[in-house]
């Protein structure tokens, strides 16, 4: 028998606020959260792009300093996120052996990795901090939150690049129908504005370089869009099966209707430009959930302000709504929070969760003329979704051809 799954509690560090609260209402008031980087290593570096969307609140504002000290800033966003959402969720009362966590990454730990290569070079092996391998590990930040919370059904990690959140979710609702876990924390984090990955990316082009203008540089569907900006932060939601939530009495946010993966196996970069698999993945996300197409009245797309990248999602977007899909509100936050590459799907499904929630579509900033290639019904300032059950997607894809689609449903 196929159980409810809800959402009951969101939390979120990201470059628009500290909490999920804060970050959402910075969404609906059309605020960026790209800014200049001040650090000395910009200038020293020569870096092609000195501008990123760094954390508003940084962990040493919330966390402890022997937290700070022992947790990569992937597992402090994570922290962050989980307890968030965690009290928000009430704390549920819920045994060890049934609480379980499936969070994500599409990076881990780099800092501590590299900060621990400079370390050895230039101090020697003697001064390598021996929790190196503990912080830089992928799994460091679902493990986190784990231990924080005493979850012992299964502490699960995915990496499968900017699709990794979002198929941690698709994996929590799995864990939870198979009878796993009554409660799962889920999620993802990310911690990449890093000299080096900065590097790496704007080497393939892949970042935007308006150094003069960070605050408009994400510009998904616009003319204009040259490339993603690099984010940072991490979002959680505690998810369980509804009779678990309602015998606590819980609020209940949305539903978890499942979700979808599927891959590309066309480039390691590339998108695959006829979308043929990402289509696939939101119209078994759609029909596995027992929805319809035209049940879907909100997108939260992946629009990441690449060239390339924006068209494919539209041509997979176009295969599978066809007609009906100029009569969808389709919403793309990367051009407020920029692109938290394993972390972007986390806070994408809280925003997805938040909209159905609050029955408000977010806008999409910084849209002044819309690519004709790209003829969607973009929502640039807050709008109502309509009344009675409302489903939404939530879409994710990544490096390595990663698909990965959650749908969600009003409470």
């Amino acid at each position: 028998m196929t159980k409810k799954i809800v959402i009951t509690g969101i939390g979120a560090t990201s470059p628009l606020g500290g909490t999920a609260r804060d970050s959402w209402n910075a969404l609906l008031a059309g605020e960026s959260g790209a800014r200049t980087l001040e650090q000395e290593w910009v200038s020293e570096l020569e870096l092609p792009v000195t501008f990123a969307a760094t954390a508003k609140v940084p962990s040493s504002d919330v966390l402890e300093r022997h937290e700070l000290k022992r947790l990569d800033p992937s597992s402090q966003f994570a922290l962050i996120a989980g307890r968030e959402a965690w009290a928000d969720a009430g704390a549920p009362e819920v045994a060890p052996e049934r609480l379980a966590v499936d969070w994500s990454t599409g990076i881990g730990g780099v800092w501590t990795l590299l900060d621990a290569w400079d370390t050895l070079r230039e101090r020697g092996p003697r001064r390598v901090l021996p929790m190196t391998v503990p912080m830089l590990m992928p799994n460091g930040p679902g493990a986190a939150i784990g231990m924080d919370l005493h979850a012992r059904a299964g502490i699960r990690t995915v990496v499968s690049a900017c699709a990794s959140s979002t198929e941690a979710l698709v994996n929590a609702y799995d864990h939870l129908q198979a009878g796993l876990a009554d409660v799962v924390i889920a999620g993802g984090s990310e911690a990449a504005i890093h000299p080096l990955p900065i590097a790496a990316f704007a080497s393939m082009q892949a970042l935007s370089r308006r150094n003069d203008e960070p605050a408009i540089a994400s510009r998904p569907y616009d003319l204009g869009r040259d490339g993603f900006v690099l984010g940072e932060g991490a979002a959680a939601l505690v998810v369980e099966t509804e009779e678990h939530a309602k015998a606590r009495g819980a609020r209940i946010y949305a539903e978890l209707l499942g979700g979808a993966v599927t891959s590309d196996a066309y480039h390691i970069t590339a998108p695959d430009p006829e979308g043929s698999a990402a289509a696939r993945a939101m119209k078994a996300a759609i029909e596995g959930a027992g929805a319809s197409l035209a049940d879907v009245q909100h997108i939260n797309a992946h629009a990441t302000s690449t060239p390339v990248g924006d068209i494919a999602e539209y041509n997979a977007l176009r295969r599978v709504f066809g007609d009906a899909l100029d009569g969808i509100a389709v919403t793309a936050t990367k051009a407020s929070t920029g692109h938290l590459l394993g972390g972007a799907g986390a806070i994408e499904a809280l925003f997805t969760v938040l909209a159905l929630h609050e029955r408000t579509a977010p806008p999409t900033i910084n849209l002044t003329e819309q690519d004709p290639e790209i003829p969607l019904d973009v929502v640039t300032s807050p709008r109502a979704l309509g009344d009675g059950e409302v489903v939404a997607i939530s879409n994710s894809f990544g490096f390595g051809g990663h698909n990965a689609v959650a749908a969600f449903r009003t409470a």
